[in-house]
């Protein structure tokens, strides 16, 4: 790009900069040196083309001018254990300890829409998250934190749109109209079947009620997210980071298909949709990833959907640092794998952050362990003065070749998913590669790659294959105990009691109907989750009508 160019480019963006708010902030050095906003060549750039200035196509550099001279990234830490009323304890301690947003983890029986009554959540109930079985446990999850002041992420796919609806009840309830509501559901349940494998049925119904709920959202709560598209589960299954930018983004540019197939203004919808990656360990790998994800994004949306505002062309993502690279041994050390991971995140500018906790490995995190993760994202914030510039690495040689070579490889896995799909979509390649098991399988190959040279030691972890002496102690980990689940079932059985079973009865019965045939589910659902309906009966219901899916034995 030439000189003129570049200098316009510079102009627009100070413009830019100029019409937005500054933090309250003085941006110098420690040692007291001022620190311009921005930098950017003083000559001809032939890369500048690609990467451009902060708040501008493409977006490699940014979404906004000011970057986090504007406003810091969210911190959202994850968190989700017990029962409802331990859980929003943890969530008060969050918030007090200067947590900026909620995200919340749920227990593996509600992950596979399944009551803590039934006989296959035997064991399970409260383990690896919060049990919520109604939208009395929303009330309680919330109880005392306002839903219309605090942004709330849930990490759910399969049964995703009944969780909605409970939520959106316990806003009622306190009192909050849904338009004021803002927040993200994950509901991305593409990444199920490629890497989590927790889904309730076949890929077609489940986008079914994306599509409903993508639908629900544009007209009723347009600041809320309804779909968290999500490659941190295929990064955390073994796959590469060039694999998760690829896939995380090909099932993004599939949900749009799907938005434009009910009929959807892509300017108004994809606004809608935001993006969930992993932060692992290689630290200038990551940062690339992340800024070469903004790019593409922004490419396709604009060149091949036909978005035309810049809204509708940013890439929003949350991170979070990665679990499969903390160690049982010697587990102080993932206090400084989280701090890389977490570095890498905020150098690659994401939008909101969770660091993961020391002993996650082993355990859900104690209150000691969740309060250093947290302040782990305090300190890179208010101490290390990375806020100060947008972007500081962009022009960097290396990390400029990283972006480049991991948006070349994504764009050649593109092109595979769409041939295999025959008809030039990337719907159809993804469905066509979810039942021939090619995802599975190429994440399952990186992940075989990696183990091998791990044992081999070409590839070295502290405390794991190398520098193994310690003089620390054995942990002490937060236990789940079984009272707990004796507690919810207990609590579960009064609440079936006491509610008007009729109302259940016929709002099950309404919403199998709309189910049968081809109306909005949303506005049926959200009756049967007033009247107290469970999720596993709203589940089974669906289950009634569309079955349920098992994955092809493969070999």
């Amino acid at each position: 790009m030439e000189r003129r160019e570049i200098e316009a480019g510079r102009a627009r963006w100070q413009a830019r900069y100029d019409a937005a708010r500054e933090r309250d902030a003085e941006f110098r050095t420690l040692s007291g040196l001022p620190v311009d906003p921005v930098y950017g060549p003083e000559g001809d750039d032939p890369r500048f083309e690609r990467i451009g200035w902060p708040g501008e196509y493409p977006f490699t550099r940014g979404l906004y001018a000011t970057g986090y001279r504007g406003r810091t990234w969210t911190i959202r830490q994850f968190a989700g254990f017990g029962n409802a009323r331990q859980t929003n304890e943890r969530y008060k301690m969050i918030l007090a300890a200067g947590g900026g947003g909620l995200s919340v983890a749920f227990d593996m029986p509600t992950l596979m829409g399944r009551d803590s009554d039934d006989p296959r959540s035997l064991g399970e109930v409260g383990h690896c998250g919060v049990a919520v079985d109604s939208a009395m446990d929303m009330d309680l999850l919330f109880d005392g934190i306002p839903l219309g002041e605090v942004t709330t992420s849930m990490t759910i796919s399969g049964p995703a749109v009944p969780i909605f609806c409970m939520y959106l009840v316990a806003a009622e309830r306190q009192g909050v109209p849904h338009r004021a509501l803002d927040g993200t559901l994950q509901t991305d349940i593409f990444k199920e079947y490629i890497a989590q494998k927790e889904w309730l049925f076949a890929p077609e119904p489940h986008l079914r009620l994306i599509g409903d709920l993508m639908e629900f959202c544009a007209a009723e709560i347009p600041a809320y997210k309804p779909l968290s598209v999500s490659g941190y589960h295929i990064r955390e299954a073994g796959s590469t980071a060039a694999q998760e930018l690829a896939f995380t983004l090909a099932d993004g540019f599939a949900y749009v298909e799907l938005g434009l197939s009910r009929g959807l203004d892509v300017d108004v919808f994809a606004p809608g949709l935001s993006f969930f990656f992993d932060a692992h360990i290689d630290f200038f790998e990551e940062i690339a990833k992340f800024r070469a994800a903004r790019r593409i994004w922004a490419r396709w949306m604009r060149d091949v959907y036909g978005a035309t505002t810049e809204r509708a062309q940013w890439l929003r993502f949350h991170t979070q640092t990665a679990g499969v690279s903390l160690t049982a041994q010697q587990p102080d050390n993932n206090i400084v794998r989280t701090a890389i991971e977490a570095l890498a995140a905020v150098l690659g500018g994401t939008n909101s952050l969770h660091t993961n906790a020391l002993d996650e490995v082993l355990a859900l995190p104690s209150e000691k362990a969740a309060e250093i993760a947290l302040r782990t994202q305090q300190v890179i914030m208010e101490e290390t003065e990375v806020v100060n510039v947008v972007d500081p690495l962009g022009g960097s040689w290396y990390v400029e070749a990283l972006t480049d070579r991991l948006e070349a490889e994504a764009e050649a896995i593109f092109e595979r998913i769409r041939d295999m799909g025959g008809d030039g979509t990337m719907t159809s390649g993804i469905l066509r590669g979810i039942e021939d098991g090619w995802f599975t399988s190429e994440i399952a190959e990186a992940a075989f790659d990696y183990q091998r040279k791990l044992e081999k030691g070409d590839k070295r972890v502290v405390g794991v294959n190398c520098h193994t002496a310690t003089v620390e102690e054995p942990l002490e980990i937060l236990r789940v105990g079984h009272e707990v689940e004796v507690e919810q079932r207990r609590v579960l059985a009064e609440r079936r009691a006491a509610r008007d079973q009729g109302a259940v009865d016929r709002a099950l019965a309404e919403m199998t109907a709309v189910a049968r045939g081809e109306g909005n589910l949303i506005p049926s659902m959200l009756e049967a989750a007033r009247a107290e309906a469970t999720l596993g009966e709203i589940c089974d219901a669906l289950r009634a009508v569309w079955g349920t899916y098992s994955e092809p034995a493969r070999f």
